[in-house]
C-alpha cells in the first residue's frame, strides 16, 4: 500500500501547526476569560449608550465616537470605531454583558490573527513553513499583546490586525505575482483589488491604524513584486517605455491613494473638521513649548517601544504622567537608545535596498513595513496622540519585528554548524516559554479593576496616573483612608493634577479645606466639570444659592452630559421656588443626557413635588427602560400610584424593587400599603425584615411596634418601644406609641405616664402638642378623672381650635356633668368642623330629649 502523498504530509502538517498555534494562544490567554470589565472597558461597554443590554443594533454607531458621544462634540475623542462597537453590540445581543463572552471572542480573534500571520508568512513573505510557523507562534505568546487581548477594548487592535492582514492578502492575490516579462507585474484581479480596498477600509473603521495597510501595500507592490528579466536597453528608455514598464503599478497606485484621499476626508469631515482634544497629562512632550525636547522626547519614545518588544520586562496599562520623564537636553544618556534605534534602522533600510537591486531577500522589507508603517499614527509625526506609551497599539507592528526576529534567527541558524544551530534552536524555544509565561503572569494583572490598578502602582511608583486610578478605584469601595493616601501620592508627583484635587476634595470631611481643593482644582482646570459641580454643592450647602447656581451652570456649560448637574441645579432652583426655571433645566438635561436613568427619576420627583403625577409616572417608567436595575424608581413608581389609588399597580411595583434590591426603604412603604389596607400579617412580615436590615433606623422600628400592637403581640411590641425609649429618651413618637399600647392593655395610668413624658419634651409644633393633651384627655377620661380630662381637652383646643374631637369630648364631659348649655355649644363647635359627624348628631339628639324632658318636668311643678 502507497503511503500518504507530499500534498497530503504537508496538509498534515499544516494542520498540525495551525493546532499548535490556537493552542499556544489560547493557553497563553486563558487567563483573561475570567477577568471583569476593567479600565476602558467600563466606559467603552458598560456605560457606553451605544453598548446597551436592551438596545437595537443601530446605525447611531456611525455617528458616535468610540465611547458613545457624537463625532462633532467638542468634548468627543474623535475615535471613530463603529465596525469595533457593532461588535460589541453582537456580543451583548448574543450573550449579554457577561465579560466572560467578551474575553472569549478577544482569544478568539487573537488565535485567528495568528493563524492568518502564518500563512501570510508563508505566501508572501518566507515562502516557507517553517520561519512562518516560527514568526506566528512568536507574535502568539509575546507579553506585549496582553492589553490588546486581555483588555476588551484591545479588541479594536486585534480585529483591525485580522482585517489589516486580509486586506494584504487579497491586494497580492489581484497582482500576477509569477508572471514573466514584466518590470510591474499588471492586475489580473479587479475583484481582489476591490475587495483589498473594502477589508482596508473595515480595518480603519475598527481602528484608525487600520488604514496603513493601504501603503503597506503599495510599497510591497513598488519593490517586492517587481520582476525584471533582461538588462535595460538604453535605447529604450524613454518617457513613454516608463511608462509602459510601470503602468500597471501606476494605475493600481492611482487608484488606491484616490481612494485613500477620499476615505480620509470623509474621516475629517466625520470628526467635524478638528481634532481630539488632550490634555498635558495624556501627553506631555506635545505641550513642550521647545522644539528641542520634542524632537528628542518623541524619537526616545520611538526606541523604548521598540525596547518593549525586544524585552517585555515592565509592561503597564498606564505609561502616563511622569512614567517617562520628557528628554530635555542633548546630553541625556536615553539618546544613545535613539541613536541606537537609528543605526539599526539605516542598516535595514540599506539592506533592503541592496536586496531591491539583487531582486531577492523580501523578508526584511515586510518586517520593516509591517513594524513602521502601522505604527505612524501613533508617533507624533503627523498629529498629537492622547497617550505617552501605549501597549495595545504595538499590536499590529509586532508582527514586523516577529518577522524580522525570525529572519534574524534564520539567518543565524545558516551561519553556525550543526551544534551551534541546535543551541540556538534550544534557547529560542526556552525563550519562547518564557515569553510564554510572562504572559500568562501579565493576564493576571487584567482579571479585576483592584488587580490592574495595584499592578500598576506596583510596576510605576513614580506613575501619577496609575495612584490617581487606584485611589479612584478604593474611593469606590468605601477606603477612603487609602483613597487619600494615593490622591495624595499623585499630587506630589504631578501637583497640577486637577482631578485628584476634585477627588480629594469629595474625601474632605473638613468643608472650608474640600473648598481649596475644589478652588485650586478650578485655578488649573477652570472647565473642570466636576470640580464646579463639587464645589456650587458645598456652596449650596453652606446657604450660598446664588453662587451655587452659577457654578452648577458653568459644570452644566462646560459638561452637557454630565446628568448630575442638571439634576443638582433643578432641585436648587425647585428651593428657591424658581418652578419654570427648574423644568427648563430639566428638560435642558433629558435633551443632553436621554439615556441618564437618575435624571429622568429625579425629574418625575420634581413633576410629583409640582403636581404632575402623570407625566412623572412615565418619567419614572423611562428610567426603569433604561436602566431595568433601577429600584428606586420602581419603589416612587409604587409610592405614585399608592397616592393615585391604585393599589395593585403600587404593590407591584413595590415587589419589583424588591427583586432587585431588598432594601428597608421600599419594604416600609409596601408595609404601610399592607397596614393601612388591613393585610396585618403580610405589613409584619415586611416590617420585620426591614427593621432586619435597618435595626438603627427609629421609624422602621416603630411602624413594626404599631403593626405587633395592632395584631395582638402587645407584650412584644410594648418590649420593643421601651428598648427604643431606653436608647432614645428623647423620642416623643415612642412615648406616644408606647401610651397606645398601654392604652390597649388597659393600662391607664402607665399609658398616661408616658403622654406626660412626651409633653415634658415640649414639642414646637402646636399641632402635635395638640394631640398629646388630646391623647391625656382621654385616658384620664378613662380613669373617671374628667375635671382634668376637661382641662386637657381645653389646652388641645387652645393649640388646635379645629380639634373637632376634643371639642366633643370637652361637650361629652359637660354633658355628663348636667351643665347642657355648655354642652351644647361645645357640641355646636365641633358639629361646624365636622358636619357629617353620625356621633356628634346622635349627641345633640340625646342633649335635645334631655332638654325637652326637663322642659316639660319644669311645666307640671309650675302648674
Amino acid at each position: 500500500m502507497a503511503g500518504p502523498g507530499p500534498r497530503r504530509w504537508r496538509g498534515l502538517a499544516r494542520a498540525g501547526a495551525a493546532a499548535l498555534l490556537m493552542g499556544a494562544g489560547w493557553l497563553c490567554f486563558a487567563r483573561s476569560l475570567r477577568g471583569e470589565f476593567v479600565h476602558d472597558d467600563v466606559w467603552a461597554i458598560v456605560h457606553n449608550p451605544d453598548v446597551q443590554p436592551g438596545a437595537p443594533l443601530r446605525a447611531r454607531v456611525f455617528a458616535d465616537d468610540f465611547w458613545g458621544k457624537r463625532m462633532a462634540d467638542n468634548g468627543s475623542h474623535k475615535s471613530y470605531r463603529p465596525l469595533c462597537v457593532l461588535s460589541f453590540q453582537l456580543n451583548v445581543y448574543l450573550t449579554g454583558m457577561d465579560p466572560f463572552y467578551f474575553h472569549t471572542v478577544n482569544v478568539v480573534l487573537h488565535c485567528l490573527v495568528t493563524l492568518l500571520l502564518m500563512h501570510t508568512c508563508d505566501k508572501t513573505v518566507f515562502q516557507s513553513s517553517g520561519p512562518a510557523f516560527l514568526t506566528a507562534l512568536l507574535f502568539a505568546v509575546h507579553p506585549v499583546h496582553t492589553e490588546a487581548v486581555a483588555g476588551i477594548v484591545g479588541r479594536a487592535d486585534v480585529l483591525a490586525c485580522l482585517l489589516f492582514l486580509l486586506a494584504f492578502l487579497s491586494y497580492d492575490r489581484s497582482v500576477a505575482t509569477g508572471c514573466r516579462g514584466e518590470r510591474f507585474p499588471p492586475t489580473v484581479s479587479p475583484l481582489f483589488l476591490l475587495l483589498s480596498l473594502l477589508l482596508g477600509t473595515c480595518a480603519m473603521l475598527v481602528k484608525e491604524t487600520g488604514i496603513t495597510v493601504f501603503g503597506v501595500c503599495l510599497v510591497y507592490d513598488f519593490f517586492s513584486l517587481t520582476r525584471k528579466q533582461d538588462k535595460p536597453n538604453l535605447k529604450e528608455s524613454s518617457s513613454w517605455s516608463f511608462l509602459q514598464t510601470t503602468g500597471p503599478f501606476l494605475k493600481r497606485a492611482v487608484l488606491v491613494i484616490s481612494y485613500v484621499t477620499v476615505v480620509l476626508c470623509f474621516r475629517l469631515w466625520i470628526m467635524g473638521g478638528s481634532m481630539p482634544l488632550f490634555s498635558e497629562q495624556d501627553n506631555p512632550a506635545s505641550f513642550s513649548p521647545y522644539l528641542l525636547t520634542r524632537f528628542l522626547t518623541y524619537s526616545y519614545l520611538l526606541a523604548f517601544n521598540v525596547w518593549l518588544l525586544l524585552a517585555p520586562i515592565t509592561l503597564c496599562y498606564d505609561w502616563q504622567v511622569g512614567s517617562i520623564p520628557l528628554v530635555e537636553s542633548v546630553w541625556d544618556v536615553r539618546n544613545l537608545a535613539t541613536l541606537l534605534l537609528a543605526l539599526v534602522m539605516t542598516l535595514l533600510s540599506l539592506h533592503c535596498w541592496a536586496a531591491f537591486k539583487r531582486l531577492e531577500h523580501r523578508e526584511v522589507l515586510v518586517g520593516l513595513l509591517f513594524l513602521v508603517l502601522p505604527f505612524i499614527p501613533a508617533s507624533n509625526l503627523f498629529f498629537r496622540v492622547g497617550f505617552v506609551v501605549a501597549e495595545r497599539v504595538l499590536y499590529m507592528p509586532s508582527m514586523g519585528y516577529c518577522i524580522l526576529v525570525v529572519q534574524g534567527l534564520s539567518r543565524l541558524c545558516a551561519g553556525l554548524g550543526r551544534c551551534g544551530a541546535a543551541t540556538l534552536t534550544v534557547s529560542t524555544g526556552l525563550l519562547l516559554l518564557l515569553l510564554s509565561w510572562k504572559t500568562m503572569k501579565q493576564n493576571e494583572s487584567w482579571l479585576s479593576r483592584e488587580a490592574l490598578f495595584r499592578s500598576g502602582v506596583e510596576t510605576l511608583p513614580h506613575n501619577a496616573k496609575v495612584h490617581y486610578n487606584y485611589a479612584n478605584f478604593l474611593k469606590d469601595q468605601g477606603r477612603n483612608r487609602e483613597a487619600v493616601h494615593h490622591y495624595r501620592t499623585a499630587l506630589r508627583l504631578y501637583p497640577r493634577h486637577a482631578s485628584a484635587l476634585n477627588n480629594l476634595g469629595t474625601l474632605t470631611p473638613d468643608a472650608a479645606e474640600a473648598q481649596r481643593y475644589y478652588q485650586r482644582a478650578l485655578q488649573l482646570s477652570p472647565q473642570h466639570s466636576r470640580a464646579l459641580f463639587n464645589l456650587g454643592n458645598l456652596l449650596r450647602s453652606q446657604q450660598k444659592p446664588h453662587e451655587a447656581i452659577t457654578l452648577l451652570r458653568d459644570s452644566i456649560k462646560y459638561g452637557p452630559e454630565f446628568a448630575d448637574a442638571y439634576s443638582s441645579l433643578a432641585s436648587l432652583l425647585a428651593e428657591q421656588e424658581r418652578l419654570k426655571e427648574a423644568e427648563e433645566v430639566y428638560q435642558a438635561g433629558i435633551r443632553n443626557c436621554p439615556d441618564s436613568s437618575d435624571l429622568h427619576n429625579n425629574y418625575g420627583v420634581f413633576l410629583v413635588d409640582t403636581g404632575a403625577p402623570e407625566r412623572a409616572a412615565a418619567h419614572y417608567e423611562q428610567a426603569v427602560r433604561l436602566s431595568p436595575s433601577h429600584h428606586v424608581a420602581m419603589a416612587n413608581l409604587g409610592r405614585l400610584h399608592r397616592s393615585l389609588g391604585d393599589d395593585g399597580l403600587s404593590e407591584q411595583w413595590y415587589k419589583r424593587a424588591l427583586q432587585v434590591a431588598r432594601r428597608a426603604e421600599t419594604l416600609s412603604p409596601l408595609g404601610a400599603l399592607y397596614y393601612n389596607t388591613g393585610r396585618y400579617q403580610e405589613a409584619l412580615q415586611v416590617y420585620q425584615e426591614a427593621a432586619a436590615l435597618q435595626p438603627a433606623q427609629r421609624e422602621v422600628r416603630l411602624a413594626l411596634a404599631q403593626v405587633l400592637a395592632v395584631v395582638g403581640q402587645t407584650e412584644e411590641a410594648e418590649a420593643l418601644t421601651s428598648h427604643m425609649v431606653g436608647e432614645e429618651p428623647s423620642c416623643l413618637e415612642c412615648y406616644r406609641l408606647l401610651s397606645a399600647i398601654y392604652s390597649k392593655q388597659e393600662l391607664h395610668s402607665q399609658a398616661l405616664d408616658a403622654i406626660n413624658k412626651a409633653l415634658q419634651l415640649e414639642p414646637k409644633d402646636p399641632r402635635v402638642a395638640s394631640e398629646l393633651f388630646f391623647t391625656k384627655g382621654n385616658q384620664l377620661r378613662e380613669q373617671n378623672l374628667l375635671d382634668e380630662a376637661f382641662e386637657s381637652y381645653e389646652a388641645a383646643v387652645e393649640l388646635n381650635p379645629e380639634q373637632a374631637q376634643a371639642w366633643m369630648n370637652m361637650g361629652g364631659i359637660q354633658h355628663i356633668k348636667g351643665d347642657y348649655a355648655s354642652a351644647r355649644a361645645y357640641y355646636e363647635r365641633a358639629l361646624r368642623l365636622v358636619p357629617d359627624s353620625r356621633l356628634l348628631l346622635e349627641n345633640l339628639a340625646k342633649l335635645e330629649r334631655l332638654e325637652r324632658r326637663l322642659r316639660g318636668l319644669g311645666g307640671l311643678g309650675g302648674g
